[in-house]
């Protein structure tokens, strides 16, 4: 084994110092917002909590809006992740499925290196409150469906552009998603379980919604 030279760790070190502070300025920007609200809440404020400057907050962070999505980045980043290795075989829609359920299985332990799972829900309650976050994360949510979209043209062989259905089966995948997010947020179990479940039991009824005939005989 090699061994480090004088200039390897320190950078190890300095990598890890930058992780703690961005990790903190996202847990004390999210505490701020679940609790005075996140228009009331300035980045001063932010900073001062985790008792930085200003212009260090803005090397992780080019805005509030940044912070207060940081989270779910990091959960939409290990969806991409899982749902580009899943097999070349799988449907479509079944590897959409298949690497969401991954991606909760191993997501949380990640979540909780940050934030607590329960600031988390928290957070999602205040985002979905928020008008501004609100148009921000239909904006975000546009630009991840369009991704996801092209990936599963790829996937497939086809050329989004002028194949439809890549960005329909996304556009359903996608809307199932929020659903069962919305639904977990307004429930009172805030584990990474019970959103697995909620998700699981929502995108198991894609299909049947779309193909059977709901009209009781």
């Amino acid at each position: 084994m090699a061994t480090p030279t004088p200039h390897t760790a320190p950078a190890g070190l300095r990598e890890r110092k930058k992780q703690r502070t961005r990790d903190a300025l996202i847990r004390a920007a999210l505490e701020l917002f679940t609790e005075q609200g996140y228009e009331a809440t300035t980045i001063d404020e932010i900073a001062e909590a985790v008792d930085v400057s200003q212009r260090t907050y803005f090397r992780y962070f080019a805005n509030k809006e940044d912070v207060a999505f940081a989270v779910q980045e990091m959960v939409e980043a290990r969806f991409l992740e899982e749902l580009t290795a899943r097999p070349a075989a799988e449907a479509p829609l079944t590897a959409l499925r298949s690497a969401v359920m991954v991606a909760w299985d191993d997501i949380g332990s990640a979540i909780e290196s940050v934030i607590p799972v329960e600031l988390y829900m928290r957070s999602f309650r205040m985002i979905e409150s928020t008008p501004a976050l609100v148009a921000a994360h239909l904006g975000r949510s546009s630009e991840m469906e369009e991704q996801l979209a092209r990936l599963i043209a790829e996937r497939e062989g086809l050329d989004v552009d002028t194949d439809p259905r890549p960005r329909v089966l996304v556009a359903a995948f996608g809307g199932v998603m929020r659903v069962a997010g919305r639904v977990w947020g307004e429930g009172q179990d805030c584990s990474v379980a019970s959103i697995r479940k909620v998700t699981q039991s929502y995108l198991d009824h894609i299909g049947p919604a779309m193909e059977d005939d709901w009209r009781v005989r």
